[in-house]
């Protein structure tokens, strides 16, 4: 069994008299340690299935395995739980809260957790040393996504899921935060889940799913992904 699994996962929504499926039978398994990419154009289902996955929501029909357990089964205590002490988030436009330094700003996810690490030591792990002690309105937009991934694993979570977390960058500035993220899975033994809309990033993920009209069109696994260093688009 594969450490995340998706099995015949269907999400709708009632608007009305109508049903959206914003996710149609979605199956699939990402293996502990793995970088996964899902991608697939806007209306996807590709963040219907990060919120599932996250905890944020929940699935109408089908399991949600996450290391042997299925989530789908969860009460709102369990899920509150499992997105407190399994996942970090790390999401497009950073989240910041604009009147707390990033120290500050890390330390509000490692203070939830028991064995956090040190968000000074964190923040330094993604090159921002110098950095701890401004605010997000002084800090560019590279910075503070590698506050926010700071912030999401500064909590050790089994589970880091990126909600496009280079699309509000430009490219220089993306390949960093794409090598913070890879360096976690490489490094740290973090499971890290992509959602993204680029495909030219698809070569440094070691599971590719592409979503298209809410289903898996396809899974594909990279033998030797790419170094992040070596990526152009």
């Amino acid at each position: 069994m594969a450490y995340i699994e998706m099995v015949h996962s269907f999400k709708r929504y009632r608007m009305g008299d109508t049903t959206i499926v914003a996710n149609n039978d979605v199956t699939f398994g990402i293996e502990q340690g793995e970088l996964a990419i899902i991608l697939g154009a806007s209306g996807a289902g590709k963040s219907t299935v990060l919120n599932i996955l996250g905890g944020m929501d929940t699935n109408s029909e089908g399991q949600v395995i996450i290391d042997g357990k299925d989530i789908a089964n969860y009460s709102a205590r369990q899920l509150t739980d499992y997105r407190r002490y399994s996942i970090g988030f790390v999401f497009q436009f950073y989240n910041l809260v604009a009147n707390l330094t990033a120290r500050e700003n890390v330390e509000l996810a490692s203070e939830i957790v028991p064995d956090a690490q040190d968000s000074v030591q964190v923040l330094a792990d993604v090159g921002l040393k110098d950095r701890v002690d401004n605010f997000p309105a002084q800090l560019s937009g590279g910075e503070q996504q590698r506050v926010a991934i700071a912030r999401a694993v500064a909590k050790n979570p089994k589970i880091l899921l990126c909600d496009e977390p280079t699309g509000a960058l430009d490219y220089n500035t993306g390949k960093q935060v794409l090598r913070i993220l890879q360096d976690q899975s490489r490094e740290k033994g973090a499971t890290v889940v992509i959602v993204t809309h680029n495909s030219a990033i698809a070569p440094i993920a070691d599971r590719v799913i592409r979503m298209h009209d809410a289903r898996v069109k396809s899974v594909e696994t990279n033998e030797r992904p790419m170094d992040i260093k070596d990526l152009e688009w």
